[in-house]
């Protein structure tokens, strides 16, 4: 049975680390298809960003040129924490902490206002908290698995 140390850096994939790697994974997925007319509606309208881009990922979540890029943007984090447990813990927690920020930030402003510059709509603000949820609950649970004899943990 294979067993993980997941404070090292060691070629052995830890649950944290993969963890990072497939939510960076998705993240960079979606940032592609951002860019897919069809996968993405209204894609003539795909403005820089903006609540006045009006193209719809799956046709539910706004999406501008900014919004793909960000998605581009965690993506990468999360592929490149995925190299070591403690960074990917890092990533997934601080990651999880920005998009719940975001869903705040999107409840609170006007969305046809120049406020929602990301932007975001009711789809978006709800999805934003789940993912701020699920990262910050993956990042502070599977480093503190208890792996072979050896308690493991984000600050060790």
């Amino acid at each position: 049975m294979a067993t993980f140390d997941a404070t090292t850096r060691t070629n052995q994939w830890s649950p944290v680390r993969i963890a990072a790697f497939a939510v960076g994974a998705v993240f960079l997925l979606i940032g592609v298809l951002g860019f897919i007319p069809g996968i993405t509606t209204d894609y003539d309208s795909l403005d820089w960003a903006g609540h006045h881009s009006e193209a719809k990922l799956f046709g539910i979540f706004q999406v501008s040129i900014l919004h793909n890029l960000v998605h581009f943007a965690f993506g990468f984090a999360g592929v490149l924490a995925s190299r070591a447990a403690k960074p990917s813990a890092i990533f997934l927690v601080g990651g999880g902490v920005i998009y719940l920020v975001l869903w705040l930030y999107g409840l609170v402003i006007d969305q046809a206002s120049t406020a929602n510059f990301v932007p975001v709509n009711t789809a978006d603000n709800w999805l934003h908290f789940a993912i701020g949820l699920a990262m910050i609950v993956l990042g502070l649970a599977l480093p503190r698995l208890v792996v072979g004899r050896r308690h493991t943990g984000l600050l060790n």
